[in-house]
C-alpha cells in the first residue's frame, strides 16, 4: 500500500538521519564568530578507549583514539 505521505528530503537523498544532522550541525559551525567558532569545532572530537575484557575484568587500554564527525 503506497503512502502519500511527504518524504523527508534527507530520506529522499538517500542520507540517514545522523549524516544530515551531521552536516547540519557542521553548517552551523562554521557560521559562528570567533572564538565560539574554534570553541564549538574543537568540541566535534569524540575521545575514546578500547579494552578488552577477560574474565569479566578489562585489561589495559589501547590509547585513547581521537576521531571527528565524517561527512559523507
Amino acid at each position: 500500500m503506497a503512502s502519500n505521505a511527504a518524504v523527508p528530503f534527507w530520506r529522499a537523498a538517500g542520507m540517514t538521519y545522523i549524516s544530515y544532522s551531521n552536516i547540519c550541525a557542521s553548517l552551523v559551525r562554521n557560521c559562528l564568530k570567533e572564538p565560539h567558532k574554534t570553541q564549538s569545532i574543537s568540541r566535534e572530537k569524540v575521545h575514546f578507549s578500547i579494552s578488552k575484557w577477560a574474565d569479566g575484568k578489562a585489561q589495559n587500554p589501547n590509547s585513547c583514539v581521537s576521531l571527528a564527525y565524517l561527512i559523507i
